[in-house]
């Protein structure tokens, strides 16, 4: 059992909001200013900035706290945050593909979380396997300018998945900011 001087101080970077992650001008995020123009800039702007939102949670943490499960009986950590993402990116390139859907990552149901071990090999596997999706799937989409056409034999729109991908991202993105607070105190943003 956890006892409350176990539990790690709330802490930021921030100075001008200490209740933030980091000071808005030193956030890498760019949320300053007018947002892009158009609906597919609008959605890939959304995207991207969840996917940078989920490595700056990430950031500076060894093998043992990306892998800590911070809220038992739960299996989910940071780790298997990353390796979820990377399964679930090769899931919406099966939902796009016309051909034989590819294997899973990881294996079957939770091995993405169930295999989150404090293990640098894994840690590395995991941001390459998640980048190595994330690629493939933008490819993909890239060569859909209309957010309407339907693609995949379950003939899924190109919108429907992006805002799909954003809120998958978005969801997750809470979740670390509780695992990461759990981990070392860091607050979210």
């Amino acid at each position: 059992m956890i006892s409350m001087s176990d539990e790690p101080a709330r802490w930021t970077q921030a100075t001008v909001y200490p209740d933030m992650w980091a000071d808005p001008a030193d956030d890498p995020r760019d949320n300053e200013g007018a947002g892009p123009d158009g609906e597919l800039a609008t959605l890939l702007d959304f995207l991207a900035n969840y996917r940078l939102t989920l490595r700056m949670k990430c950031e500076g943490l060894d093998p043992e706290q990306l892998a800590r499960r911070s809220v038992p009986p739960s299996t989910m950590s940071l780790l298997g945050l990353l390796r979820h993402l990377a399964e679930v990116e090769r899931d919406w390139r099966n939902w796009i593909s016309d051909g034989d859907p590819l294997p899973r990552l990881y294996g079957g149901k939770d091995a993405d979380f169930d295999g989150a071990v404090a293990e640098r090999a894994v840690v590395d596997g995991a941001y390459h396997d998640l980048e190595r999706e994330q690629a493939a799937v933008d490819a993909a989409l890239a060569e859909h300018a209309d957010l309407g056409v339907r693609v995949g034999r379950q003939g899924i729109a190109v919108r429907e998945l992006m805002v799909h991908r954003i809120e998958e991202y978005a969801r997750h993105c809470g979740h670390a900011d509780l695992l990461r607070e759990c981990v070392d105190g860091r607050v979210g943003q």
